[in-house]
């Protein structure tokens, strides 16, 4: 899965991927790789309705009936996106590393599920080290490792390379999904198109 930690769609693509897998009893690895949507982002975040407004052009009743759709789209899919708390767009670089990280100690399902617990149902900095290094240790993985990991140039590179190779997807947004290494999906989709794809994937790998 090719995703941000700060996409909308993404915990909605998660979550009907995981169900379409549930509904037809297929049990799947799903790897994790890095895209950032708003990488020039400073510290302090940028206000979500701010932001739409300046890099779509939308006014406020656009970004109102894009909320009402998105709202509607998730409650369907089973997330929670509570806008009353999560109101700013974040840099999620440092949440790429460990999401990095994790995958050394066979995690990064789990903190990727803590990630979108923390930033869309409780609104939390998804880019504060206290707040990444919370959810190091509240996963059961070393806090001081983990704090380590985020100006580790050795976890950059081996980031960067991950990045170059969603470079060469050529893609226009996230989520995205890649099965078994061969069939590009994109967009969050429905848990029945998620059903299709599946099932001619393992067709082609029976």
């Amino acid at each position: 899965m090719v995703h941000d930690v700060v996409c909308s769609w993404c915990p909605i693509g998660y979550a009907n991927l995981q169900q379409a897998l549930r509904n037809l009893s297929i049990e799947a690895y799903i790897n994790f790789l890095p895209y950032e949507l708003n990488p020039d982002i400073g510290p302090k975040g940028e206000d979500i309705g701010d932001h739409l407004g300046r890099r779509n052009q939308w006014g406020q009743s656009k970004r109102n009936d894009y909320r009402t759709n998105l709202l509607a789209v998730a409650k369907q899919a089973g997330v929670c996106i509570d806008f009353s708390k999560r109101s700013r767009y974040y840099n999620s670089y440092k949440a790429h590393l460990l999401m990095h990280w994790c995958e050394g100690y066979n995690r990064q399902q789990a903190m990727n599920e803590m990630m979108i617990d923390a930033y869309f149902k409780q609104g939390l900095d998804i880019s504060s080290t206290q707040v990444l290094l919370d959810l190091v240790e509240q996963l059961g993985l070393d806090r001081s490792e983990g704090e380590q990991v985020l100006i580790s140039n050795e976890i950059n590179q081996q980031l960067l390379i991950k990045k170059q190779r969603v470079q060469k997807l050529m893609l226009p947004g996230v989520p995205a999904f890649v099965f078994n290494g061969s069939t590009l999906v994109g967009g969050s989709n429905s848990v029945e198109y998620f059903e299709k794809i599946i099932i001619s994937v393992t067709k082609k790998s029976a």
